[in-house]
């Protein structure tokens, strides 16, 4: 009964949820930026060749892969600002590096001119890059190694990673409105060419500078507002009824507990060795492949594929997101209901839906928009319920979470890295030009990332209902040691060599 009470924690309050939820909102706005106008703003408003624009973008995936994991460990081993906690320091770091950086990114190179040599903008804009991808992956990584730290009912962790998820949803929402104002607003411009960024760069130029600009700057005003909002409202957990014995490299740590009942406290080198671990970064890696790819290549699904008007480029993600923030808010009651396995059943049995009926209705009208809703609430049930099962794998293991995150997240990236690639390196055109072939080739590449990955999710979501997630390894190294220590003790008292007071 003393260990369950230490162990359940009273619920978080509604400002500390609230608090715990925009988090992240500053990385979110960044990111929807970075991954929707970073190629258009330097290849069509700077004037980058393909190749340069393409090399920013690399160094800041390789950047991120990079950083993900190294900040997760640091994350881990580090003890914060003196009380101010381990996590919330780090995400005080990478949101500092992320305000200082990020608006940089999407300004002309200072004291150069139009006809300043290419180069100069590279070796300019890769600092930059790298540094806010550093802060954007200890933002990241410590806003979601704080889940299972401020909560340890699964329910709480499922509620507090819908909510996150709904303000990324919001996040999205809110940039594609402010570039739509921004351009609708500029002399010049009509509104067309916001929704059409993807479709048709060639009307976008060097006096767009001004729009990106103040999109980055009114971006990163409104996620410093939440990212301090975040700070004042969210109280890190201190564990001080844990003590840790240190007995050598190659010996597991404990954690003494006043009964004298031993617990196991997780390195990074002990998550490899438990399959659990590697079953839930097949999961994720899998949900996100199906999220991040499906919305990288929908526009060129719905301009190439379908032939619709460029405005759908805008619309059809805005119902997606939309779709997907008012699904979040059903995963604590559908999670209770049927737990996590079933929920995340339902969120592929909507992809399957969508990828079937993008292949056998070539000539979509109008049911655009159910595909819209059915691939958004899929997306968001996946996604939510994958990173409840991450935490669920961390358990109370929350000293080594944030190298947990980090390897799935650096998994993420890797995979949707090389897909990418690959997928382009497929693609029957090799010039900017689209010809007749790139109508089933996007029509494909849709069945593909949805459909064709969510099999690999539905085999690895069996191999998780045939072998639940739990530690295995480690949790038997214990038992053993437990048992050896229970015997010592008992030798002791036999010989009569007294008792502790």
């Amino acid at each position: 009964m003393a260990e369950a009470a230490i162990a359940e924690r009273p619920p978080l309050s509604i400002c500390s949820r609230l608090g715990y939820s925009v988090g992240h909102f500053l990385n979110d706005l960044c990111a929807s930026m970075w991954f929707t106008y970073l190629l258009v703003y330097y290849h069509s408003v700077l004037g980058f060749n393909n190749s340069y624009a393409g090399i920013l973008l690399m160094v800041g995936q390789i950047a991120d892969g990079i950083c993900t994991p190294l900040v997760g460990y640091e994350s881990d081993h580090s003890t914060g600002c003196h009380r101010y906690g381990k996590r919330k320091s780090w995400h005080l770091v990478g949101t500092v590096s992320v305000l200082f950086s990020f608006p940089f990114i999407f300004n002309p190179v200072l004291g150069a001119g139009p006809d300043a040599p290419q180069w100069v903008g590279l070796v300019y804009f890769i600092p930059f890059i790298v540094i806010f991808q550093f802060g954007w992956a200890a933002t990241q990584i410590s806003h979601l190694s704080l889940i299972p730290e401020l909560v340890t009912n699964d329910h709480e962790k499922v509620e507090l990673t819908a909510y996150r998820y709904a303000f990324t949803v919001i996040a999205n929402i809110t940039v594609y409105g402010l570039a739509w104002l921004f351009f609708h607003f500029e002399v010049g411009h009509p509104v067309v060419h916001t929704v059409a960024h993807l479709g048709s760069s060639d009307d976008l130029g060097r006096e767009d500078v001004t729009v990106f600009r103040a999109l980055s700057l009114t971006v990163v005003a409104i996620g410093a507002v939440f990212s301090l909002f975040f700070h004042l409202a969210t109280k890190e957990k201190h564990q001080d009824q844990y003590q840790v014995a240190e007995q050598g490299e190659h010996t597991l740590l404990l954690t003494v507990t006043r009964n004298h009942q031993s617990k196991p406290v997780m390195l990074w080198k002990h998550w490899l060795k438990e399959p659990a671990f590697y079953q839930v970064a097949m999961l994720y890696m899998c949900t996100r492949l199906i999220v991040n790819l499906s919305q990288t290549y929908i526009a060129m699904y719905l301009t190439n594929s379908l032939n619709l008007p460029k405005n759908f480029i805008a619309t059809i993600p805005l119902i997606m997101y939309v779709s997907g923030f008012l699904s979040s808010f059903c995963m604590k009651p559908v999670n209770k209901w049927i737990g996590r396995n079933l929920t995340y059943c339902v969120g592929l049995l909507l992809i399957f839906v969508f990828a079937y009926w993008v292949l056998v209705d070539k000539h979509i009208g109008a049911s655009v928009y159910a595909l819209a809703v059915l691939l958004g609430m899929g997306s968001a049930t996946i996604l939510v319920t994958s990173l409840s099962m991450t935490a669920d794998l961390i358990g109370t293991h929350t000293q080594s979470g944030a190298f947990v995150y980090g390897a799935m997240s650096f998994t993420d990236k890797l995979a949707n890295g090389l897909a990418v690639v690959l997928i382009q390196n497929l693609h029957p055109c090799h010039t900017q030009a689209c010809c007749p072939l790139c109508v089933p080739f996007y029509h494909w590449v849709m069945i593909a990332v949805t459909g064709g990955v969510a099999v690999v999710a539905t085999l690895s979501l069996v191999c998780i209902i045939l072998w639940p997630i739990k530690i295995r390894v480690c949790s038997l190294s214990i038992t053993g040691i437990t048992a050896s220590s229970s015997l010592s003790e008992d030798s002791v008292e036999n010989q009569g060599y007294g008792t502790l007071n």
